[in-house]
């Protein structure tokens, strides 16, 4: 099986309740992994939001996007272009329920601080055949009301170029391009605006 196949599939079994405490060490995430809300849990409080805090980047600087086949809602962007904005890269694919449960607030920092100097880029890797068209993206965009940049990355070489696993996962990176921050999954969501607005002050 494919391996970012099974790592998705681990944080959706995770949200049914089906992957305990164990299991959850057993794939090295331990305490810092906690089960989704079930969409039966619309109410549930956001801790039980499905959430790994990933290890700190180190200070590293933030690797190209490569092997981008198409933008959407701009034209093509470098890490050297982005130089002076605060800049939020999230890997998502438009079917995974734990992205679409994170893009009101990705949409919501992107209204809130655009103009301050805030740069969010959705890159789209798919997992399923149906999501590597472009159409059924477009769609996306328009069903969740996103208008920031985002690159198709159907090749998964940006993927690769951040040593990525998992669906959804955030990096914040500093006006200079250095990574300072990351999150795997849902929730932290203040601790993630707060971050934001400490980059960008």
């Amino acid at each position: 099986m494919d391996k970012p196949l099974l790592q998705r599939r681990q944080l959706l079994y995770a949200g049914l309740g089906l992957a305990g405490a164990t299991a959850a060490i057993a794939y090295g995430l331990g305490a810092r992994q906690s089960p989704p809300p079930r969409s039966s849990d619309a109410d549930a409080a956001p801790a039980n939001s499905a959430t790994a805090a990933a290890p700190a980047p180190g200070g590293q600087p933030m690797p190209e996007l490569r092997g981008i086949s198409q933008w959407l809602n701009s034209e093509p962007l470098t890490i050297a272009s982005l130089r002076g904005n605060v800049v939020l890269l999230q890997f998502w694919t438009f079917s995974c329920i734990n992205c679409q449960r994170t893009l009101p607030s990705l949409v919501g920092w992107h209204q809130r601080y655009a103009d301050q100097g805030l740069k969010i880029i959705g890159v789209h890797t798919p997992e399923f055949a149906y999501e590597r068209e472009v159409n059924n993206i477009r769609q996306a965009l328009q069903q969740h009301g996103i208008t920031y940049p985002v690159p198709v990355d159907n090749d998964f070489q940006t993927w690769r170029a951040y040593d990525n696993r998992y669906w959804p996962h955030l990096f914040l990176a500093d006006r200079n391009g250095i990574m300072r921050y990351d999150h795997i999954g849902e929730g932290a969501y203040d601790t993630t605006e707060q971050t934001i607005r400490a980059l960008l002050g």
